[in-house]
């Protein structure tokens, strides 16, 4: 069941959760004030009997105990008609019901036995509900036309609210003053143009705001409309507790009163601020005055300046103790900060751990520089003997080293020694000494070219004198007609200087031609 405001949206007043989506500015209260019936799903032995009272809501979120006589099956959503204070009926919904209407009327000191507690009629019909809500139609216009009169007898009252009662004979007006208003004249003008009997109830600021509902600056629905019924008084000593800024525009809600919410947190506030000191007086140091301006209550910190200096020093609170005590000894601290302290350095961790572990790095790290000593050491002692030997010419030449002359590398004959037995002591070396290094040589025509220079091919700088050659320094020179071995004796020593293969096979040619085909003239 839902109250005929909901049951279009499909929406009950208490049994879901969508209420008639008005978001808060629905005039019947369907959804201010809901108490959720946590016992309705349990099982009731059969010969227990429900409680006899039920808890009514009517329009504004007011509600009102009553009983139901005629034990009628109801269920929470229902419209009921009721019987009205004075005379008439009228209409309103179940919102509670059961054993929790009990705890409900304790709470509000409400005895079980009171004369006061009216009868439920019957369940609303829909005539009832029809004319009900014809009734509520009236009640818009009916406050405007009263709040023109109102200024026209120049009363100092503010009309809030008005509710007609479902059977139309009685009307409720709801204002709010600051002082007492003589409202004689206004009841009689009201009660002869409307044609009902006039009521006039004061409210306070706050239940107006919970009557007419709002959005806080929370950006929620306001407590007062929703869930608050009791309100309490609060007072600026709440906001100085919480260090909030005395400014009423913002300490002030929709009713123009201080914001209920400013006892919600009170307790906690109070609690924090008994390890807070009181700081009644500037704190004296060395460098001048110290006045306190701000103070954190939950961090523990509190902001103090010198008197006209913008410059805020943050002390933590144990700091503050300590500077009061100075002060209360007349001792002067240097500054007001707690002095620095060298914070113990914690151990590394190869200190914790057995051994260093950089040993293992160390020892590689020797290993390395061992190894390339070694190398450095065997490649300065093959280094003379490369450059001794005529092999190892081509390799150091390649590697960047330029190779000196053969002639240079090779033992000269003495002059004394020249004759038949010269080539024997001039033997060709043999080895690893006498390998060519570039098996791939040139041509056999580039073999007998004895006359260019090894600049560009071996390495060694050109020079203007003529490099000797083993002829010309054992033997004399030979006449004309002995130019055929000495070609084949140059091109083969021209071969061999190169070190190919074709230069090679020259020389040894050569070799022959130059003993059998020439002999040395007597000195």
């Amino acid at each position: 069941m839902a109250c005929s405001s909901c049951s279009s949206s499909g929406g009950g007043c208490s049994t879901t959760a969508k209420g008639c989506g008005s978001k808060g500015s629905c005039s019947s209260g369907c959804t201010r004030l809901n108490v959720f019936d946590w016992l309705q799903d349990l099982d009731v032995p059969s010969d227990f009997k429900e409680f006899d009272l039920v808890e009514v809501r009517f329009k504004g979120g007011r509600k009102d105990f009553f009983r139901n006589k005629s034990r009628l099956p109801l269920i929470t959503g229902d419209a009921v008609v009721v019987e009205a204070t004075g005379n008439g009926w009228h209409l309103g919904h179940v919102s509670l019901k059961g054993e929790l209407v009990r705890l409900q009327m304790k709470k509000k000191k409400v005895p079980l036995d009171s004369k006061d507690i009216r009868p439920i009629l019957r369940v609303a019909t829909e005539q009832d509900a029809e004319r009900w809500q014809a009734v509520r139609d009236l009640e818009t216009g009916t406050m405007f036309r009263a709040r023109a009169v109102v200024d026209e007898l120049r009363l100092k009252m503010k009309l809030s609210d008005v509710e007609y009662q479902a059977d139309r004979t009685r009307a409720t007006f709801f204002y709010s003053a600051d002082d007492r208003v003589d409202f004689r004249d206004l009841i009689k003008r009201l009660a002869d143009e409307f044609r009902v009997r006039v009521e006039m109830r004061q409210i306070s600021l706050r239940h107006e705001a919970g009557r007419l509902g709002g959005i806080g600056s929370c950006g929620r629905e306001l407590c007062c409309s929703t869930w608050l019924s009791d309100f309490k008084s609060v007072s600026t000593t709440a906001a100085r507790y919480q260090n909030l800024s005395l400014n009423p525009a913002k300490l002030s809600g929709q009713c123009g009163r201080l914001k209920c919410c400013l006892n919600y947190e009170l307790d906690t506030y109070l609690d924090a601020l008994k390890d807070i000191p009181q700081v009644q007086r500037p704190l004296l140091t060395e460098k001048g005055e110290y006045m306190l301006q701000k103070t954190d209550i939950f961090k523990r910190k509190m902001w103090f300046a010198i008197r006209g200096d913008n410059n805020w020093v943050i002390v933590p609170t144990e700091r503050v103790r300590e500077v009061l005590e100075m002060n209360k000894r007349g001792e002067k601290p240097e500054s007001l900060l707690p002095p620095v302290r060298e914070e113990e350095k914690a151990p590394e961790v190869t200190a914790i751990v057995e051994g260093s572990l950089e040993r293992l790095d160390d020892k590689i790290k020797a290993s390395k520089r061992s190894k390339r000593g070694k190398k450095k050491k065997g490649d300065e002692v093959a280094t003379p003997a490369a450059a001794s030997m005529p092999g190892r010419a081509g390799r150091s030449g390649r590697s960047g080293v330029a190779p000196e002359p053969r002639a240079a590398s090779l033992p000269e004959a003495p002059e004394e020694t020249a004759g038949a037995d010269a080539p024997e002591e001039r033997a060709r070396p043999r080895g690893a000494a006498a390998r060519p290094l570039n098996r791939r040589g040139r041509g056999r025509g580039e073999g007998k070219r004895s006359d260019t220079p090894r600049s560009a091919e071996g390495g060694s700088p050109p020079s203007d004198t003529p490099r000797p050659t083993r002829e010309a320094s054992s033997r004399p020179p030979r006449a004309a007609g002995e130019t055929s071995g000495g070609a084949a004796r140059s091109g083969g020593e021209g071969s061999e200087g190169r070190r190919g293969r074709s230069g090679r096979r020259g020389g040894r040619s050569g070799r022959g031609g130059a003993a059998e085909g020439s002999t040395p003239t007597a000195s």
